[in-house]
């Protein structure tokens, strides 16, 4: 039986801009957004030179917006952007190949660094399986903390391998669009760069 999985980073592959940045500028308005990130100007470039890891960068940006939220109003904010700005950030070929590969009978996996508090819901509504970053909540409150790794480069791989048999498939499909999915393209049997662009 020929057994079909494909695996899709989500920002810059299914969507037109990074869901994590915009959901910021949802919640928070652009002028908080682009004052946040002024802020934290120091700690971007280190981490654009390779000094500051990903998690640690990603982890400072979400405690200084999101930090002692109340977990239910985070909720609410993941699903009103999932109804309200998420749609307009869709790559219409993405979904065209996703609908396509489901059709044909293929398991259909989003595998990404952004938190699963949004992405999880719109991964169910599209009848896909969900691996993301996981995000602490402590007393009823978003903490900005990971939990375990951010699902980033090489971490994709693992997340991947920790849910799936991929022996048990007879291809495999990768989509990526940045250098941290390079780990994830390289499973694959059959890879796409930036293929609907």
């Amino acid at each position: 039986m020929n057994r079909v999985i494909a695996f899709f980073d989500f920002d810059g592959t299914i969507t037109t801009k990074d869901s994590l940045l915009e959901f910021i500028k949802y919640v928070k308005g652009d002028t908080a957004f682009y004052f946040g990130f002024f802020l934290h100007l120091p700690v971007l470039i280190l981490y654009k030179l390779q000094i500051v890891p990903n998690q640690r960068a990603k982890e400072i940006i979400l405690r200084y917006f999101f930090g002692k939220m109340n977990s239910e109003i985070f909720t609410n904010h993941c699903e009103q952007f999932i109804k309200d700005k998420l749609p307009s950030l869709l790559r219409p070929k993405a979904l065209h190949e996703i609908k396509k590969l489901k059709d044909g009978g293929a398991e259909v996996v989003i595998v990404s660094a952004s938190p699963e508090n949004w992405l999880k819901s719109w991964c169910d509504s599209a009848g896909v399986k969900c691996l993301a970053t996981k995000l602490i909540v402590a007393e009823n409150k978003i903490t900005g903390r990971i939990d375990g790794k951010n699902c980033h480069g090489a971490e994709k791989v693992n997340r991947i391998k920790a849910s799936f048999k991929l022996e048990d498939f007879s291809s495999v499909y990768a989509y990526g669009d940045t250098r941290g999915d390079r780990h994830m393209l390289s499973l694959a049997h059959i890879r796409f760069y930036k293929p609907f662009r």
